[in-house]
């Protein structure tokens, strides 16, 4: 088992995907949207106090008039200073703006939640992984349509990617 992370507040951020109501209403696996969400919301809050950034990404659908019911995110999730990014496509990188805003805080490590594990989430990694960001991802605040798609993620791609952790292993080093 991986030890305990020591995350430096001043360059990492937590990066929560898709955690809007129509998608964590979704039937999931390993474990239901709503437990994700729990998760992400202890890490979000655990972020804050150590005075690093939460960036929240969701999805709208290009060239639609009206996106969906519970296309916003769950409500409460987003606090004051939370940095909100809109994504077109199944990454959070591109045409975003999200490098930008990270590089201009410092920020070299990004700790990875949300919904879908082998889709949103992943990819968005990938393309971290690809502009040099250190990557490390919370099993179990994260879910997919299948468990075999979201154990392909956790167990395959994301340990050649990054580090794999729990929730409980995520730690800041003391200032």
């Amino acid at each position: 088992m991986t030890p305990p992370l020591a995350l430096d507040p001043a360059r990492s951020a937590l990066v929560l995907v898709d955690l809007m109501d129509r998608i964590v209403a979704l039937p999931l696996e390993p474990r239901k949207g709503t437990e994700v969400l729990s998760t992400a919301q202890e890490l979000a809050a655990a972020f804050r106090s150590a005075g690093a950034p939460v960036v929240l990404i969701r999805v709208e659908r290009p060239g639609v008039a009206e996106q969906p019911p519970g296309s916003g995110l769950v409500a409460g999730l987003a606090q004051e200073g939370d940095l909100e990014v809109v994504k077109r496509t199944i990454g959070g990188f591109q045409g975003t703006g999200l490098d930008g805003l990270l590089r201009e805080r410092g920020i070299r490590a990004l700790v990875f939640a949300g919904i879908a594990t082998n889709l949103g989430v992943e990819s968005t990694a990938r393309a971290a992984g690809d502009l040099g960001y250190d990557l490390i991802f919370v099993e179990d605040a994260m879910a997919a349509f299948t468990s075999a798609e979201h154990e392909a993620s956790v167990r395959l791609d994301f340990p050649r990617l990054g580090t794999v952790v729990s929730a409980a292993q995520v730690r800041f080093v003391a200032a």
